[in-house]
């Protein structure tokens, strides 16, 4: 009988179990949005970016996937790109009154 490999442990392993479980670290929470870690590193202590918080004994930096995607949907929102009720090119045109105010 042939003997059966077993694959190799990954990284990937525990980030398929985060992403299970709801809850994603600064790394595949960046790795999820396409950014760098230090760019959440940044906005977050700005606070600014993605909602997050710590967890944990060692206060761990997490994010929660369904706040990851509520925020994608803000931003998809806010931009007037996407939103066409923003877009300025939508708006009525504004006219300037010709009337001269009195001195």
């Amino acid at each position: 009988m042939p003997t059966q490999t077993l694959p190799a442990p990954s990284a990937a392993v525990p980030a398929a179990r985060a992403l299970r479980a709801g809850f994603l670290t600064v790394k595949d929470a960046a790795e999820y949005l396409g950014l760098s870690p230090h760019t959440l590193y940044v906005w977050r202590h700005r606070r600014q970016g993605p909602p997050s918080f710590r967890m944990g004994p060692r206060g761990r930096v997490m994010y929660r996937r369904e706040a990851l995607d509520a925020w994608i949907r803000e931003q998809e929102q806010a931009d007037s790109r996407s939103n066409t009720t923003l877009s300025p090119l939508s708006a009525v045109p504004q006219h300037r009154s010709s009337r001269v105010p009195s001195a």
